[in-house]
């Protein structure tokens, strides 16, 4: 009898163990792969058109070298207005990076990722497309697909996701301060658009936890 109950006893001190450093273990992890769960590439292939959202460097540059690359005839700038380059907005570093005026389709409203996708859907069925490309930065892919497969959900388009370099360091995400505060934003965005704050409100939750940490 004295035998099995040290067996329980040690069960049950094990199992507390456990119990106890799972956090510590899942915290590890976390700060481990992070980074490296952000960033998507998927293979490209060719489609109807491809999706460029504004933002990020390098995005309209990844998106210039698809097309170019014949994945697909027609290229659609999201929030087009919005200053990129040295060229001046979407449109215009387009046109100077050598893609045809008549290969462009334009989106003027979006301000959010949520947008990018909510905007882009009806241009995609306004023009009969049934598949697209869907450019972005690297860091910014995970929140992108989560958010466009949620909207294109029951809209019959198939979506492949491709990440421009945006000089993130997936790997050592902790080791700069870019890196570091872009990853932080990230996750917080994305648990944010989890529990239904898109666009405008998600940025707002985005500065309020900010201001409460400083």
């Amino acid at each position: 009898m004295k035998h099995i109950h040290t067996n329980v006893t040690l069960g049950k001190h094990k199992k507390r163990l456990f119990l106890l450093y799972l956090p510590v273990l899942l915290l590890i992890l976390f700060f481990l792969f992070a980074g490296a769960f952000l960033p998507i590439h998927q293979s490209p292939q060719p489609k109807d058109t491809i999706i460029i959202l504004s933002g990020g460097e390098g995005r309209m540059e990844e998106g210039t070298i698809l097309y170019n690359k014949g994945f697909a005839p027609y290229v659609m700038l999201s929030n087009s207005k919005e200053g990129i380059s040295k060229h001046g907005d979407m449109l215009q570093t387009a046109l100077a990076l050598g893609i045809p005026e008549s290969s462009i389709l334009t989106e003027n409203q979006a301000r959010s990722t949520y947008q990018n996708a909510k905007f882009s859907l009806p241009i995609m069925k306004q023009h009969g497309f049934t598949s697209a490309i869907v450019v972005s930065s690297d860091f910014h892919m995970r929140r992108v697909k989560f958010i466009f497969d949620h909207v294109y959900k029951d809209s019959g388009i198939k979506l492949t996701y491709v990440g421009a370099d945006s000089g993130y360091n997936a790997r050592y995400w902790w080791s700069d301060s870019h890196s570091r505060e872009t990853t932080f934003n990230e996750y917080i965005k994305m648990i944010g658009n989890a529990f239904g704050y898109n666009g405008p409100e998600a940025k707002s939750l985005l500065r309020e936890i900010k201001q409460w940490l400083h």
